[in-house]
């Protein structure tokens, strides 16, 4: 299957974290590969050295775009972004995953780090027992329409609109 969590709710990633687990259970081997994240230290990053090598994640960005922060040229985010896609091309082609992720593949898409087309390009390469699971805002409606299944997270309350930061632990 092809997978999308989008929105603009909270839990895009972590749906996946937890389908990842499900799958384990069953001795499945997931790939995660983070478009965006790599600068901070999460805990998923720890839960999957104790789950590998049926989990994995690489985180491949250089952090946030635009936001928290971020300083980089953006050719530093497409360089990034594209170093993952080819990573996710080879792992697909490698036939060693039952489920590949591209975390915030999305919203490197409607960042301009990559393109709908080249995106689309590498999911319709994946042997058809392979499942892709796309997360991140902004889906676009090319992904959307490729995707078996499609869950858009909505926003109801937020703590962070009440001014509290990011919890370890629950966000990261």
């Amino acid at each position: 299957m092809v997978i999308v969590y989008t929105g603009g709710g909270k839990g895009k990633t972590t749906a996946a974290l937890g389908l990842a687990l499900r799958a384990w259970g069953y001795g499945w081997k997931t790939l995660f590969v983070q478009f965006i994240k790599g600068t901070w230290h999460y805990g998923e990053l720890e839960a999957a050295r104790r789950l590998h090598p049926s989990v994995e994640i690489r985180p491949m960005g250089v952090g946030f775009v635009h936001i928290m922060g971020d300083q980089l040229p953006l050719e530093e985010h497409r360089e990034a972004a594209r170093k993952a896609l080819s990573a996710v091309r080879e792992e697909i082609a490698s036939e060693r995953w039952d489920i590949i992720v591209l975390d915030e593949i999305n919203v490197a898409i409607s960042e301009r780090l990559l393109t709908a087309e080249e995106v689309l390009e590498v999911v319709s390469s994946r042997p058809a027992w392979m499942s892709l699971v796309l997360t991140g805002r902004n889906a676009p409606g090319p992904l959307v329409e490729a995707a078996d299944l499609v869950t858009e997270m909505r926003e109801v309350k937020h703590p962070f609109r009440q001014g509290i930061e990011a919890q370890q632990g629950i966000d990261y």
